[in-house]
């Protein structure tokens, strides 16, 4: 049995438009935005009455730009990573696929479901210092990231960061809406921690617009004891050639 959306319902109904006029708006804030889509009155039907339960990434970010809501507020099912036991007994990490979709193998991204992400994005972590009390640090960097298939990786932009002279990289996989992967970060030759290299791991989940990731660092201190804290990457700009660059080539605020 699937349950009605009611809250979609309703937020539509507030805007005073019918399942038509609301399809309508959908495409129309999607060619404005760049990200044209084909939304119908039917698949608004299909929303309300529950029979899809989950928004692709196009029309996530539609659906937002119409309502003025975060997707997570309109009454979607949205994918979150689920504990499963495998056959073999042993416990791990998965999705739960969309009602109807075929799930994706591991490492591949489902077609048409994944949004390009490359482009400028602003990286913000947050650390303790325990050279200097316990202090909780943040980081920040103008990233540019470039996707090809399902591998992302992220540079700092020059003069794009909170340290300066501290550069960034980031390799990560995407599966469905998990990121994987490893970090580098070479600190400021005249800091803190005076030029230190340092590196470990990193998970994030990815909003269903595909347009923030949020999820933890693990790493080691500078006393090579196990550390971890919140990073998050948000998507800032479309623009990877000279002239959006440029235009982050400065401390983010």
């Amino acid at each position: 049995m699937t349950t009605p959306n009611d809250t979609l319902r309703a937020v539509r109904i507030g805007l005073r438009m019918s399942q038509d006029d609301f399809a309508k708006a959908l495409r129309t804030t999607g060619e404005a935005a760049g990200e044209p889509n084909d939304a119908s009155k039917r698949l608004v039907q299909r929303w309300e009455s529950g029979t899809s339960r989950t928004p692709r990434p196009v029309y996530a970010r539609a659906l937002e730009g119409v309502t003025g809501l975060p997707v997570e507020s309109l009454g979607f099912a949205l994918p979150m990573p689920m504990a499963r036991v495998n056959e073999d007994g042993h416990g791990g990490h998965d999705l739960e696929p969309e009602e109807g979709a075929t799930p994706a193998p591991v490492g591949q991204p489902q077609t048409g479901a994944q949004p390009g992400y490359s482009g400028v994005w602003l990286s913000r972590y947050e650390y303790v210092s325990s050279g200097r009390g316990g202090a909780v640090f943040e980081g920040r960097h103008y990233v540019v990231l470039v996707q090809h298939g399902n591998r992302l990786t992220a540079r700092s932009i020059p003069g794009g960061s909170s340290n300066p002279d501290s550069p960034l990289t980031l390799d990560l996989t995407v599966d469905r809406n998990v990121a994987t992967g490893t970090w580098t970060e070479t600190t400021a030759t005249e800091g803190y921690y005076a030029g230190a290299r340092y590196h470990g791991a990193i998970q994030m989940l990815i909003e269903p617009t595909g347009r923030r990731m949020a999820g933890k660092w693990i790493g080691f201190g500078k006393e090579f004891d196990v550390n971890t804290g919140p990073w998050t990457l948000s998507f800032v700009d479309a623009g990877t050639g000279k002239a959006a660059l440029e235009r982050y080539a400065r401390p983010p605020e």
